[in-house]
């Protein structure tokens, strides 16, 4: 057999066939390595759920008796609570009563303590207007005289004065304007 030259054409054919194989390989490639890597994906995807889901089991194992505990406390507690809050109502409206009462006393006591001030200081005031009225009584009644006999003394006392020196001056002269104003009352 002789050789058999290949011409142009059929060259680029069977090099067109190469370049599709090799790019139906590196498909099949890629293809393997996606598959491979989701399978991976797949296997990791897996173990990380079987953990969380033993992580939830034991927290769940954890957490069950607490909330049980929790529950039956709440469920032992509860009428203590309706029981205090209605107790503590009852405590409100009762305090709130008796702080009306308290403030009702309290108002008419203050109001009867101002009566009886204005009382007491009319019989004050009643007294005091007394106590002057007898004071100026006793002035014009007692001290009027008292002065009146004061004065009486006095000019008796300048009388027997101005005597005492006429006779100790001689019989022929007049009394001085001294002797006069003294006189005078």
């Amino acid at each position: 057999m002789k050789p058999r030259l290949i011409g142009a054409g059929e060259a680029l054919f069977s090099l067109g066939r190469l370049t599709e194989a090799m790019r139906a390989v590196a498909a099949a490639i890629a293809l393997l390595v996606q598959t491979t890597i989701l399978i991976v994906l797949f296997l990791q995807l897996r173990k990380t759920t079987e953990s969380v889901n033993k992580m939830m089991v034991d927290v769940h194992s954890r957490v069950g008796p607490i909330l049980t505990r929790t529950q039956i406390l709440l469920d032992d507690t509860q009428p203590k609570i309706s029981a205090l809050v209605e107790d503590a109502a009852h405590i409100v409206y009762m305090t709130r009563s008796q702080a009306q009462k308290f403030d009702k006393i309290a108002t008419e006591a203050s109001d009867r303590l101002r009566g009886q001030l204005v009382a007491v200081d009319r019989i004050l005031t009643g007294t005091l207007e007394a106590v002057e009225d007898a004071g100026s009584q006793v002035r014009r009644s007692f001290w009027a005289p008292v002065q009146k006999a004061s004065a009486i003394v006095q000019g008796i006392k300048i009388g027997l004065d101005v005597l005492r020196s006429r006779r100790a001056a001689s019989p022929g002269k007049e009394p001085s304007v001294e002797q006069e104003d003294e006189l005078f009352i």
